[in-house]
């Protein structure tokens, strides 16, 4: 075990990734000796070479048609978007070929080993174009997988069974955790599981599920609950597409009470879909409303960063909320 922060177990996974597999590819703008803006795969293009890890030109369209590309001829290509603000130029290449390729071919061709990271949230006083969480544009596409960790120890176990699978994976890492979180990480090669959430805490009263860097928040808020007697169990999704219906389901059935929270904005958040299938699933199990605690429905505000954010305090007034219904 070593200490690591997030950003060293992501790169320590790359590093391992690299080192399996020659086909294995790393690039993106400023990915090779700068190591990209956050240093995510410093050290990669020294060890590896410029042909295995490199810089691109500044075009994101061209980035994923390019990873398409290797992907489809054989290549394991690790393609990074610098910022996921800027994930949209290449939404035609992810959601019309990325996701579709092997549909498309009859499974004849397919680009299934494509991993696709990108930073994404706030919490850096990044402003409108470097604090956005576009996860739920991409749930809503058959074909793809949505994977975000939580931790340095998730992180690299998730990212390797990313680059492993055999479908394109979109890997959202919560920047404001990026030399903030720290912990145990296994210096071995390990895995975790794409699509089975992860039960932090075990609770009797109320359910409150998040992932990524709201994972945080979460744990504060049931921390504020416990010292009012209110039970919480706290689930992780880890993974937005597939995601773990039978873990959550579950979960509600047994509290009757659920809270959902996410960064990105209320409307049209994976919030709601979640809200959805437990009310579907669990119907008869509820004991009040499911309550989303979400971003606003405005541009990611830099002044007013602290006010947007759905922090712990707005969590547990929710749980509030939910309990004394």
């Amino acid at each position: 075990m070593a200490q690591m922060n997030l950003l060293q177990a992501i790169n320590n996974a790359l590093d391992i990734a690299m080192a399996e597999d020659e086909r294995t590819l790393c690039f993106g703008e400023d990915v090779g000796f700068f190591g990209g803006v956050f240093r995510a795969t410093s050290g990669l293009q020294e060890k590896y070479g410029k042909a295995r890890c490199f810089n691109t030109p500044l075009t994101e369209q061209g980035i994923i048609g390019f990873a398409n590309g290797l992907a489809a001829q054989g290549s394991r290509p690790i393609a990074e978007i610098q910022f996921a603000d800027y994930i949209f130029p290449a939404f035609d290449q992810i959601v019309n070929e990325s996701a579709k390729f092997r549909y498309r071919s009859g499974n004849e061709f397919n680009v299934g080993k494509l991993t696709i990271r990108t930073p994404y949230g706030g919490g850096i006083a990044g402003g409108l174009y470097h604090s956005q969480s576009p996860e739920a544009y991409f749930t809503h596409t058959p074909g793809l997988k949505i994977v975000v960790p939580r931790n340095p120890y998730q992180a690299k176990g998730l990212l390797l069974a990313a680059i492993r699978d055999d479908n394109p994976v979109i890997f959202f890492e919560p920047k404001r955790l990026y030399r903030a979180s720290i912990g145990e990480v296994p210096e071995e090669d390990y895995q975790l599981p794409i699509g089975k959430a992860d039960i932090v805490q075990t609770g009797n009263d109320i359910t409150l599920l998040a992932w990524g860097a709201q994972m945080e928040i979460m744990e504060k808020a049931a921390a504020l609950a416990d010292a009012q007697g209110i039970s919480c169990e706290v689930i992780d999704l880890r993974s937005l597409l597939p995601w773990d219906i039978e873990t959550v389901a579950n979960s509600v059935a047994k509290t009757g009470r659920l809270v959902i929270s996410h960064e990105a904005p209320i409307t049209g958040g994976f919030a709601g879909e979640i809200a959805a299938t437990v009310q579907k699933e669990c119907f008869l199990n509820l004991e009040s409303p499911i309550e989303r605690v979400c971003g606003l429905d405005t541009p990611y505000p830099l002044a007013q960063e602290k006010e947007y954010v759905a922090d712990h305090l707005k969590v547990f007034a929710a749980i509030q909320r939910a309990v004394n219904f």
